[in-house]
């Protein structure tokens, strides 16, 4: 009997940054092999890994990492697992042109369930312009062309403003790893 493999994207939200939530990328790689994970590959130090596993279930995976976090290293870390697939669905979806965007000012928003699309109608777009968003399927693709670090928008975009997990990567951080994926 032949066993196959689903190539995945594990994003973690909020680890190592400004010094909180302490993930070394190799710990990372560990965690995922503990968890059946093979051909793991990490992108950058801010929780992001593309590998393979025998488990059809992008849901049952991330709980497995989120308990292997909180077992390991005693941390609640939220996690979404996405199939490489449905990451090149992501990026070929994305219903902005591109031409002349500065990648690091456009992010995606990944979603742990559907776009809750009746929380993105009670924000008033024009008050935030020049910034953008716009909803996908489980993701929100959003552009802040003067920076995101001061946007009021981007604010909006989080757990708390959206009714569910959420945890975003820039477009040059989606696309690489959309590539990774594809390797």
């Amino acid at each position: 009997m032949t066993t196959t493999s689903t190539g995945y994207v594990a994003l973690l939200r909020g680890i190592n940054v400004g010094g909180r939530a302490r993930v070394p990328m190799q710990t990372l790689r560990e965690l995922l092999a503990a968890i059946g994970g093979t051909g793991i590959r990490t992108h950058l130090q801010s929780g992001n890994a593309v590998f393979t596993h025998e488990d059809t279930d992008p849901q049952a995976l991330a709980a497995a990492l989120q308990q292997a976090l909180a077992d390991e290293l005693g941390l609640t870390i939220t996690c979404m697992v996405r199939t490489a697939e449905d990451l090149r669905r992501v990026v070929a979806a994305n219903p902005f042109d591109m031409t002349g965007v500065d990648g690091s000012r456009f992010l995606v928003v990944f979603l742990a369930g559907p776009v809750p699309l009746d929380r993105l109608a009670a924000i008033d777009r024009e008050a935030y312009a020049p910034d953008e968003i716009r909803p996908g399927e489980r993701e929100i693709y959003a552009y802040f062309p003067d920076s995101i670090r001061d946007s009021k928008l981007a604010a909006r975009l989080t757990d708390r403003g959206l009714g569910m997990p959420a945890t975003n990567r820039n477009w040059n951080t989606v696309t690489k790893l959309a590539e990774i994926a594809g390797s």
